[in-house]
C-alpha cells in the first residue's frame, strides 16, 4: 500500500480526471486530498461528483481546506460576502439548475465530513500547514482551523521543529517544495492564467515521487 497526496483542485474537474488517469492508483493505495475542492474553477460540482465516485472503490481521506470552511460558513450561517470574494460564485454557478442553485445533500454531507488533518506514522497531512516553531503535538494541542486551514508561516521557516514531515497545500507555488520536514503540493492549478502556475500536483509517498498535469478545465 502506498500513500498518494493530491493538491488543491479548486473546481478543475477535467484536470483532476487527467491526474487520476495518470496516477492509475493501485487498489490498495490510500489517496489523501489536502482540501480546496471547490471555488474559483469551472466545475466544483463535477469535482465532488468524481470524488464521491472514487471513494466507492478506493481508500480516500478528504481533508478540509479553507474554501470548504467558507462554503460551510455560507451553508450554516449565511456568510456569503467572504465566500463570494474567494470564488464562491463559481461554485454556486456549477450547481445552477433552471436558474436555481441546487446543491445535492450528498455533496453537503461530503463537505461536512472533511477532516482537519491526517496523522500517519511517517507523515502528517493538513491543508495549509502548522506553526513551524512548535511540534506537531503542540500544534494539535493549541490550535484548530485558524492554523490548519490558513497558516503560511512555515514557508519562511528554515527548520521546522516538527516530529515528521508535514504535507500540505493552500499556497500556490511554481514548484512543489520537497524539504526534509515539509512537502507542499499546491502548484496553482486554477491559476493557469499566471506564468509558472496552472498544474495539479500529486506526490507518492514515501518515495516523494511528484506527478503534475497541466490545467485542462
Amino acid at each position: 500500500m502506498g500513500l498518494i497526496a493530491i493538491g488543491d483542485i479548486h473546481g478543475c474537474a477535467r484536470t483532476l480526471e487527467a491526474l487520476l488517469e495518470r496516477l492509475a492508483p493501485a487498489s490498495d493505495d490510500h489517496l489523501i486530498f489536502v482540501g480546496d475542492y471547490v471555488d474559483r474553477g469551472p466545475d466544483s460540482r463535477g469535482v465532488i461528483d468524481q470524488l464521491l465516485a472514487l471513494r466507492a472503490h478506493q481508500r480516500c481521506t478528504f481533508l478540509r481546506g479553507n474554501h470548504e470552511a467558507l462554503m460551510l460558513g455560507y451553508l450554516d450561517r449565511g456568510e456569503y460576502d467572504l465566500w463570494r470574494v474567494n470564488g464562491g460564485i463559481a461554485t454556486l454557478n456549477s450547481y445552477l439548475e433552471d436558474n436555481e442553485v441546487r446543491i445535492p445533500p450528498e455533496h453537503i454531507d461530503f463537505i461536512r465530513a472533511t477532516e482537519l488533518y491526517l496523522d500517519t506514522p511517517e507523515f502528517f497531512f493538513v491543508h495549509a500547514g502548522l506553526k513551524p516553531n512548535l511540534t506537531i503535538a503542540e500544534n494539535l494541542e493549541r490550535f484548530g482551523e485558524e492554523v490548519f486551514l490558513w497558516e503560511r508561516g512555515h514557508l519562511k521557516a528554515r527548520k521546522p521543529v516538527w516530529e515528521k514531515p508535514v504535507v500540505c497545500g493552500h499556497t500556490p507555488l511554481e514548484e512543489p517544495l520537497n524539504e526534509e520536514r515539509l512537502i507542499t503540493i499546491d502548484t496553482g492549478c486554477v491559476y493557469h492564467m499566471y506564468a509558472g502556475l496552472g498544474r495539479l500536483t500529486a506526490v507518492r509517498l514515501p518515495e516523494r515521487a511528484f506527478l503534475s498535469v497541466d490545467y485542462q478545465g
